[in-house]
């Protein structure tokens, strides 16, 4: 059954085979979302006078075990019909008769579609925000937990300054607070409603699409019927930037645990039943996780790129492109969510090396130290600079006791997390 279909006339196969793509396997996962569209949309019908009693009470009850098998998994997409809305139609009709057929009334396939992608995207979104509440609270843990060990800090892969353990997961976090906005503005688009804007040009039947917002629970509706039609890849977009931001974080963390986890710095380690081995290397302890994370993460920082390509240049009204967007973006959100939930449960058993410093390589990490006490001592900042490169130049550099003495906000001795840590939980509190 297509939805389109006006006569016995066949689509040729391989026809039907391309433009279907692979919209069979993605709808299943907007499955629930469909069913929530169309029982809000026949209650709005009902209330407006364009559904009947008998009729809207038939097709309500059907809906609702038509929600129950899906929650099951006890449902599929038969190979009859080429999308989501099409089989439950047709399971609808083969329950109720008649009454079946009247769910599609005051609505296109192009507004029903849309209205699932918004109520599936802003519930993935709630969920990478909860994902991401995880792992800010675990990189907080941890800074806390470590931010008296002192590490290296690196500029140009360069042995620079002091660093702590608390100071480089603690940035990380802070990081992640930042994502939250744009992670934020992408709910907000989201949330907005475009049911029964029809095909981009409304209906000359009396909709409410204010009560169906309601019932949906939008925040607000896309208004102008056109624009509501033009959300669709918009929407999907302004996600993709949301979730790559995420995926960026997650990828710079990724890579320098996969620097640090190594011989050569040694900073970090894991429990053997979080790492794997060589096949001819009895000594290795490989951070296979990280470095999937980092891999994966670098493919979703891909997707803006790609959802410009395919938008560029359309003109207004609906394009079968489109349909390309569920390809896209719906497993990198799935990725994006298993790269969180492993990365949370590895840093949480993380295993931090103390006593780096002590290592004559590192005196160089002191130089700056040096040149603060001898500025505070009255000696201008520009000579004492000279005054210590001249004793790195001749060897004669000694770093001292290798501790430090940072005070202000932000630095190795006021990390400020709970600060921090408002910002986030402001942020966050904001989907509500």
């Amino acid at each position: 059954m297509k939805l389109w279909q006006k006569d016995n006339t066949e689509t040729v196969a391989q026809i039907e085979q391309f433009t279907v793509g692979r919209d069979r396997e993605f709808d299943l996962q907007m499955a629930a979302f469909d069913v929530q569209g169309t029982l809000a949309h026949i209650r709005m019908l009902h209330e407006c006078g364009l559904l009947e009693t008998q009729d809207f009470l038939l097709a309500g009850q059907a809906l609702s075990e038509i929600a129950q098998e899906i929650a099951a998994g006890n449902f599929s997409i038969e190979k009859d019909c080429e999308d989501i809305h099409s089989q439950i139609e047709w399971m609808l009709t083969q329950r109720i008769g008649e009454a079946g057929k009247k769910i599609h009334t005051g609505r296109s396939r192009n507004d029903q579609v849309a209205v699932d992608i918004k109520l599936y995207l802003r519930q993935a979104l709630l969920e990478i925000k909860a994902l991401s509440t995880q792992l800010f609270e675990t990189l907080q843990q941890q800074s806390e937990t470590y931010k008296e060990v002192l590490m290296p800090g690196y500029t140009h892969l360069q042995v620079a300054m002091p660093s702590s353990f608390g100071l480089w997961l603690g940035a990380y976090a802070e990081a992640l607070s930042d994502d939250m906005l744009l992670l934020l503005a992408a709910y907000r688009i989201t949330n907005k409603n475009p049911l029964g804007s029809g095909a981009g040009y409304g209906s000359s039947l009396p909709l409410n699409r204010t009560r169906t917002t309601e019932l949906l629970g939008f925040d607000d509706l896309h208004y102008n019927s056109i624009y509501a039609q033009m959300s669709r890849g918009k929407t999907e977009k302004t996600v993709s930037v949301a979730i790559a931001a995420i995926a960026a974080t997650l990828g710079r963390l990724s890579m320098d645990i996969c620097l640090y986890a190594g011989q050569d710095y040694g900073f970090i380690g894991f429990p053997d039943a979080y790492t794997t081995g060589s096949s001819i290397m009895p000594h290795k302890k490989n951070p296979d996780v990280f470095e999937l994370i980092r891999g994966k993460c670098n493919r979703i920082q891909a997707l803006p790129n790609e959802f410009s390509l395919l938008l560029a240049n359309l003109p207004s009204g609906y394009h079968r492109e489109m349909q390309l967007t569920k390809e896209m973006l719906f497993p990198a959100i799935q990725e994006l969510r298993s790269c969180m939930e492993a990365a949370i449960l590895l840093l949480s058993h993380m295993l931090v090396t103390t006593g780096i410093l002590e290592a004559p390589k590192y005196a160089y990490l002191f130089t700056v130290e040096r040149v603060n006490e001898l500025m505070m001592s009255g000696i201008p900042f520009r000579d004492a600079y000279k005054m210590v490169g001249q004793e790195v130049e001749q060897g004669t550099f000694q770093p001292g006791n290798r501790t430090v003495k940072h005070t202000h906000e932000g630095s190795i001795g006021n990390l400020c997390n709970e600060q921090i840590k408002a910002a986030f939980i402001k942020t966050t509190a904001a989907f509500e």
